[in-house]
């Protein structure tokens, strides 16, 4: 994909994140409060001082006005996006997109849902018009499809491959509980995800991500104004969004063991950012855990794993805390909660966290504290395999020489 790149154009300078919960006693205008101030403290600035919004939600508002209300905006251009579960990612890049290009300063990225209390959960847009192509199946049974697929083309049995998602979901939650702000904050057993009830397929309740309310919020500008505002800036090295042509489930050879949008998202992030071997590179990794094996498949689409090979590398630790490349060490969706606007967001604030060494001692990155490796990587899909949109962004801790 042709780009003439956004490497070291921009830099985040202040962040913000509510837990991520049942927050049955919160509106969604009260998590963009709490996001919004937590960020403006962090860069150090007033409201005013933010030239532009861009508003990240699929169902817990229409417009732009969610958040000018909320925040009591003096006359500021706000601008709502959604791209499915990728919506909080999608405002990340065009506030990134607005400063890089001169139209304004400061911009801010801000993403929210509110779903706990909605009585819905998952996507929960309508039914749009459509050629009749669209499978009738639900977000678990779409994903669920890759399990057997990926087990039937490299050799293992459903109870191999059982316990290859199992271990994914622990390490999750293993990495959760070290989080004060994640929706769950408790390790649970391999044998207690194993057993859990099953939802579609092999996929049981513990191999899904979470439901639940958030906001996150980032504060952009352009990286030669990064030191105005803080000492210890993130600077963009990539941002890559790539849309589907939406064929998989009618395309033959399409056998659900990678998601093509990822490994052509992931070819031009690199590119960008000029990573060669991610795996070595990478400091961590946030990906989109919507379910077990989406994660699992994601390891050798976005290039941690060979092909094939992703599952031996699930079990000999190779993503776990302490691993040779972390992934999700915030407790992913699966742990720390998937409030579709704001999980995007969530995962920025995660690399915000570690590469500036804020992040609990606890799941603080060995790589990071010996200053060995400075960069992380976000990774968002939309949709569903065969018909997803999918954003990769590369953020580091030291701009380019």
């Amino acid at each position: 994909m042709a780009t003439h790149g956004i490497r070291d154009k921009v830099a985040i300078v202040g962040m913000g994140c509510t837990p991520f919960a049942e927050h049955w006693t919160k509106s969604a205008e009260d998590l963009l409060v709490d996001a919004n101030v937590e960020a403006l403290a962090s860069a150090g600035i007033a409201q005013d001082d933010v030239d532009a919004y861009w508003l990240g939600t699929l169902a817990s508002g229409n417009s732009g006005q969610l958040l000018s209300k909320a925040l009591k905006l003096n006359y500021k251009p706000v601008t709502r996006v959604e791209n499915f579960c990728a919506t909080g990612s999608e405002a990340f890049r065009n506030a990134c997109y607005a400063v890089a290009s001169g139209a304004v300063d400061v911009a801010m990225a801000i993403g929210v849902e509110k779903l706990k209390d909605s009585g819905y959960s998952g996507l929960v847009s309508g039914t749009f018009p459509n050629d009749g192509t669209i499978p009738g199946l639900t977000a678990p049974a779409s994903f669920g499809l890759l399990a057997p697929a990926y087990a039937n083309a490299y050799g293992l049995d459903d109870d191999d491959l059982k316990d290859v998602i199992t271990r994914i979901a622990w390490k999750n939650h293993h990495n959760g509980a070290r989080n004060p702000r994640a929706q769950f904050q408790k390790e649970i057993s391999l044998e207690a995800i194993r057993k859990s009830p099953k939802v579609s397929g092999m996929l049981g309740v513990m191999d899904c991500s979470g439901v639940s309310d958030g906001s996150a919020a980032a504060i952009v500008v352009r990286a030669e104004d990064a030191h105005r505002y803080t000492d210890k800036p993130l600077y963009v090295k990539a941002l890559s969004m790539v849309a589907g042509p939406g064929d998989g489930p009618m395309d033959p050879t399409f056998d659900y063991t990678s998601i093509r949008e990822v490994v052509e998202c992931a070819r031009n992030a690199y590119r960008e950012a000029g990573v060669d071997n991610p795996r070595a590179e990478l400091a961590l990794a946030e990906v989109h855990d919507c379910f077990t094996p989406t994660e699992l498949v994601l390891m050798e689409d976005l290039g941690f794993s060979e092909r094939g090979k992703g599952w031996r590398d699930v079990l000999d630790g190779t993503f776990d805390l302490d691993g040779e490349l972390p992934v999700n060490p915030d407790g992913g969706l699966k742990s720390f909660g998937h409030p579709i606007g704001a999980s995007g967001l969530r995962m920025l604030f995660e690399c915000w966290l570690q590469l500036r060494g804020e992040a609990p001692p606890e799941r603080q990155i060995a790589s990071i504290a010996s200053g060995d490796r400075k960069l992380g990587l976000t990774h968002n899909l939309g949709g569903r395999p065969g018909d997803c949109v999918s954003f990769i962004s590369v953020v580091g801790a030291e701009a380019s020489e």
